[in-house]
C-alpha cells in the first residue's frame, strides 16, 4: 500500500513538473482581467489600512464600480451642489494571486476613474496619488508583487471636501478597474494611435503609430503588424521589423490603404477593427480597438460638415450620473439613455464638464453620436460651489483649482491620449465657463455691456481675465502635442470678455454659452472664426439662431437628461433642466425638441390651465405642459400639440375640434383653448392630407392597479448584467394615473440584487438604496443586477391597496 502511494506521488510530481516546464516554454501573451469583483470597503479613515497585514475581515465586501455617496443619507448638512449627499473618506482593499508565469512580464493596474484624491498601495508600497476624479490612470505593480502568496492592493479615496463641485460627482472607485499583464516587450498602455489624413470615395489612408517598450536589459528584435478588419474580413495590413534597445522605447509608424472605405457617420456609424501585434522570440503582445474612417470640417461661413455633407449639431450637454445609480453607471444603462436621445433626433453630446468613461465613448462610436470631449470646469482659480441652494447663501471654493497648477498638464495629456482613437470625438474642450464674469475673473470691458446669465460689472478686487489668454495658450499646446486631427474649443460664458483677453483667439472653434445675440455681431467682427452654441436654453428662438444661419454649426441644450446636484434648497436634490428625467421618462420638452430635430412623423399633446403666458421666462425654462386630460369640468384648458407634421386635427371623444396647419403657428406649437369635459382627447397628424401619426390623452380615475414591464427576463450569471422593471400606476380602465404617488415595495428572492429604485421626484430624499420608493407622476423605475449563481430569481412588486406582480427571471451561464 505504501509502495503504491509513493509511486502515485512520484508520478504526480513528474506530471506537475512537466506542466510547469511546459508553462515556462509557452509564448508570453497579454492578458486583460476585469478587476471589479470582491473588493472590501470601509467608509471612514483607517490610517494603517495600506499595510499588507491589516485586518480587513470586518469590512463590507462589494463589487466595483461603486459610489458610496448615492448610498446616502440625504441631509441638509451636505451641499446642494452635489445633491445633499455625503462625501467623506473611504478605503478599498483586494487580495489576489499572481500566476507564476507572470514573472516573465509586466503587471499594471488601470483605474478608469476614482472620485477623488485617490492614493494606491500594493503590498504596503506606495504607488502614487491622483487628485482628479475623472481621469483614467495606471500604475506598474511589477516590482512589488509577491509570487506564490496573496497580494494586497489598497486604495484610499478622500472626498472629505464634499462641496467641491457644482453638480453630483459621486465618491469612490466608480468606474471599471483592469489588471493588465504584458510581456516584457509590449505595446504601452494607450500606445496605439491612428489617423485618417486622406479620405476619398475610392480609398482612405490610415496612419498608425505604435509605442513599443522594452523592459529587458538586451535589445530585442520585434515584428510589428497592424491588421484592419471589416465585418471580420481583413481589408488591410502593414508590418515592420524593428529593434528596440534594452530598457528603451520606440514609436513605430505604419500605413494601411483601404479601398472603397465605409465611412463612419451619425446615421450609419460604420466601424472597422484594428488589431495590433508586437511579436518576438517567446512573446506576443496584441491589442485591438474599433476604428472609424470619417472626415469633418468646421467652416466659418458654412458651419459643420461630416464626410462632405453639411449638418447641424443637434446636441445636448450631459452629466455622468444616473439618479439612483449615482456615478457607478452600468454600460447597458448608458446605452439605454443614449438610445432615448437618438430617438429624439439628437446627434451630438458635450461631456459637461469632465472626461467620461470609456464605455460611454465606445457606445457613442457604435451608436453614431458626435462628441465634444471636455476636460475642465475650472482652472487655477476656483468657482463658487453652492451649499445652501443654487445661488443662495455663501458659496464654497473647494475644487480642482487647488490641483490645477501641479496636475493640469498631466491630466490633459492623459485625457487626450486615452480618448484620441474614438471616431465619435470631433472637438477637445479645454474648459467650461472659465470666463464666467466675476466667478472668478473680471475685466473692465464688463462695464460696456450686459452679459447673459449674470449682469456683473468690473470688480478690480478679483483676478484679471488677461490670465485666461495665457493659460488657454498652454492648454491648447498640450492638446495639439498629442492630437492635431481635431480642433480645440471651449464653452465661453462671456465672449465679450474672452475676445479682449486672447482666450477666444487661441481656440480653433469657439463655443458660446447662452449668447445667441452675439452670433451675428461676432461673425462680422471675426469672419474667420467658426462658432457654435456650446450651451443653450430650450427656447425656439435659440434653435432658430442656429437653423437660420449657416455659419452657426449647432447647439448643445442644457441639458439632455436630469442630473443629481445643482439643486435648490433642501430637500431639492437634483436639477430639473433635462429633456428626460432621472428615470428616463420623456418630458414634454423632449417631444417639442423631437418635433424640431427628427423627421420621422411624431405628435404629442400637452395641456395646461395657465393661459396667461405661453413663452419661456428665462434661459432654462421648459414647455410647462403636462400629458393629462384631468381638469374641472367647464374650465378652459390650453391644448398644445408638438408635431413635425403639416397639419393636426384635434378630436374630443370622437368629435372633431378642427384642423390646424403648422405654417400658421410661428412658435411651432399648434394650440387650442377649449372647455374641459372628461373623455379622450386625440390628435391626428397628417402630411399631404394623409394620416401619418396620432396620440391621445384620456381622463384618468383613481389608482386601481400596478402595471409593470421587465426589459430583460434572462440575465447572464456574471454579476454585471442588468434588468429594468418599469412600473406604472393605472386606473380601473388602464389609464396612467399621472398624479399617483403610491409607495411601491420590491421584494426579491434568488440570484439577483436590487441596485436602486428611481422615482425622478426632485424633492424626494428617501433612502435610495432600500426596497421601497414612492411613484412620481404615476411611474417608478427599478434596477436589478444578476449575481453569479445560475437559477431563477423572483421579483415581486406590490403596493398597499393595489395588486402585486411577480416576475421570474432566469439567471443563466
Amino acid at each position: 500500500m505504501k509502495s503504491f502511494t509513493l509511486r502515485k506521488l512520484i508520478i504526480s510530481n513528474v506530471i506537475l513538473y512537466i506542466c510547469l516546464s511546459g508553462l515556462d516554454g509557452q509564448q508570453v501573451k497579454r492578458e486583460e482581467i476585469n478587476f471589479n469583483f470582491d473588493w472590501k470597503f470601509f467608509k471612514g479613515d483607517q490610517p494603517v489600512a495600506s499595510t499588507r497585514d491589516f485586518d480587513d475581515s470586518g469590512w463590507r465586501i462589494l463589487d466595483l464600480p461603486h459610489d458610496w455617496s448615492i448610498e446616502g443619507p440625504f441631509s441638509s448638512q451636505w451641499a446642494s451642489g452635489t445633491g445633499y449627499l455625503p462625501g467623506g473618506i473611504g478605503w478599498y482593499r483586494k487580495s489576489f494571486d499572481v500566476p507564476r508565469n507572470w514573472k516573465k512580464g509586466k503587471v499594471y493596474i488601470l483605474f478608469e476613474g476614482i472620485y477623488n484624491n485617490s492614493e494606491v498601495w500594493i503590498n504596503g508600497n506606495y504607488l502614487g496619488k491622483r487628485p482628479n476624479g475623472y481621469i483614467s490612470f495606471y500604475y506598474d505593480l511589477t516590482p512589488f508583487l509577491i509570487f506564490g502568496k496573496k497580494n494586497i492592493i489598497a486604495v484610499r479615496v478622500d472626498h472629505s471636501k464634499f462641496a467641491d463641485s457644482r453638480w453630483y460627482t459621486g465618491s469612490g472607485i466608480y468606474r471599471n478597474v483592469w489588471l493588465i499583464f504584458t510581456p516584457e516587450v509590449h505595446i504601452t498602455i494607450w500606445g496605439v494611435h491612428y489617423r485618417t489624413p486622406e479620405i476619398s470615395k475610392d480609398k482612405a489612408t490610415i496612419d498608425i503609430e505604435v509605442d513599443v517598450a522594452n523592459h529587458k536589459k538586451k535589445s530585442t528584435i520585434v515584428d510589428v503588424v497592424n491588421t484592419l478588419y471589416y465585418s471580420g474580413k481583413e481589408v488591410g495590413k502593414s508590418s515592420s521589423k524593428v529593434t528596440i534597445a534594452g530598457y528603451g522605447k520606440n514609436t513605430v509608424d505604419q500605413k494601411i490603404i483601404v479601398e472603397e472605405p465605409k465611412l463612419w457617420g451619425v446615421d450609419n456609424p460604420q466601424l472597422y477593427r484594428l488589431v495590433t501585434v508586437v511579436e518576438g522570440k517567446g512573446f506576443r503582445d496584441e491589442t485591438s480597438m474599433n476604428a472609424g474612417i470619417r472626415y469633418f470640417r468646421f467652416d466659418p461661413v458654412k458651419g459643420f460638415s461630416l464626410n462632405g455633407e453639411s449638418m447641424k449639431l443637434k446636441g445636448v450637454c450631459l452629466h455622468h450620473d444616473a439618479g439612483a445609480l449615482g456615478s457607478a453607471v452600468p454600460r447597458s444603462e448608458i446605452e439605454r439613455r443614449l438610445g432615448l436621445l437618438k430617438e429624439m433626433g439628437c446627434n451630438a453630446i458635450r461631456t459637461s464638464h469632465n472626461p467620461y468613461s470609456p464605455d460611454f465613448l465606445d457606445l457613442c462610436d457604435s451608436l453614431g453620436f458626435l462628441v465634444i470631449d471636455e476636460a475642465f470646469d475650472e482652472w487655477e482659480q476656483p468657482k463658487k460651489k453652492w451649499i445652501e441652494g443654487w445661488n443662495r447663501g455663501t458659496p464654497g471654493k473647494d475644487g480642482y483649482a487647488e490641483y490645477f497648477k501641479d496636475w493640469a498638464h498631466r491630466d490633459l495629456a492623459d485625457f487626450v491620449i486615452r480618448d484620441r482613437n474614438h471616431p465619435c470625438i470631433i472637438m477637445w474642450s479645454i474648459g467650461n465657463e472659465i470666463d464666467y464674469p466675476n466667478d472668478p475673473y473680471t475685466h473692465p470691458v464688463l462695464d460696456t455691456e450686459a452679459n447673459p446669465q449674470t449682469w456683473a460689472k468690473y470688480d478690480e478686487k478679483l483676478p484679471h481675465a488677461d490670465r485666461l489668454g495665457e493659460i488657454s495658450s498652454e492648454l491648447v499646446a498640450i492638446v495639439k502635442k498629442y492630437d492635431t486631427t481635431r480642433p480645440v474649443t471651449a464653452g465661453l460664458a462671456s465672449a465679450l470678455m474672452s475676445n479682449e483677453t486672447g482666450y477666444a483667439d487661441v481656440l480653433d472653434v469657439v463655443g458660446y454659452n447662452y449668447q445667441e445675440f452675439r452670433y451675428e455681431r461676432d461673425h462680422l467682427t471675426y469672419p474667420e472664426r467658426p462658432l457654435y452654441g456650446s450651451e443653450n436654453g430650450m427656447s425656439l428662438e435659440a434653435w432658430n439662431a442656429v437653423e437660420k444661419n449657416d455659419y452657426v454649426a449647432g447647439q448643445f441644450l442644457w441639458t439632455g437628461i436630469e442630473y443629481m446636484g445643482e439643486a435648490g434648497q433642501y430637500p431639492s436634490r437634483h436639477s430639473t433642466s433635462g429633456l428626460i428625467d432621472l428615470a428616463g421618462n420623456k418630458k414634454p420638452e423632449f417631444y417639442f425638441r423631437q418635433s424640431l430635430w427628427n423627421s420621422r412623423p411624431m405628435i404629442f399633446i400637452g395641456t395646461t390651465s395657465n393661459l396667461t403666458s405661453r413663452e419661456p421666462s428665462n434661459l432654462w425654462a421648459h414647455k410647462r405642459v403636462d400629458p393629462v386630460w384631468n381638469y374641472e369640468e367647464g374650465s378652459v384648458v390650453s391644448v398644445n400639440v408638438f408635431t413635425n407634421c403639416e397639419e393636426t386635427e384635434l378630436l374630443l371623444s370622437g368629435k372633431s375640434l378642427g384642423v390646424k396647419r403648422m405654417s400658421d403657428f410661428q412658435n411651432r406649437t399648434i394650440s387650442w383653448d377649449i372647455p374641459f369635459e372628461p373623455g379622450e382627447l386625440k390628435a391626428i397628424g397628417r402630411n399631404n392630407g394623409i394620416e401619418v401619426t396620432s396620440c391621445s390623452l384620456k381622463t384618468y380615475g383613481k389608482p386601481a392597479a400596478i402595471k409593470a414591464m421587465c426589459d430583460a427576463m434572462v440575465l447572464k450569471a456574471d454579476r454585471t448584467d442588468i434588468s429594468r422593471i418599469y412600473v406604472t400606476i393605472i386606473d380601473k380602465d388602464g389609464n396612467v394615473v399621472y398624479n399617483a404617488d403610491n409607495e411601491i415595495l420590491c421584494e426579491i428572492t434568488g440570484p439577483v440584487k436590487l441596485l436602486g429604485m428611481e422615482d425622478a421626484n426632485p424633492r424626494n430624499t428617501e433612502d435610495y438604496k432600500d426596497n421601497k420608493q414612492k411613484a412620481y407622476r404615476g411611474k417608478l423605475l427599478i434596477y436589478l443586477q444578476s449575481e453569479d449563481t445560475v437559477g431563477t430569481a423572483n421579483v415581486t412588486i406590490s403596493s398597499e391597496g393595489l395588486n402585486s406582480l411577480t416576475f421570474d427571471l432566469d439567471i443563466v451561464k
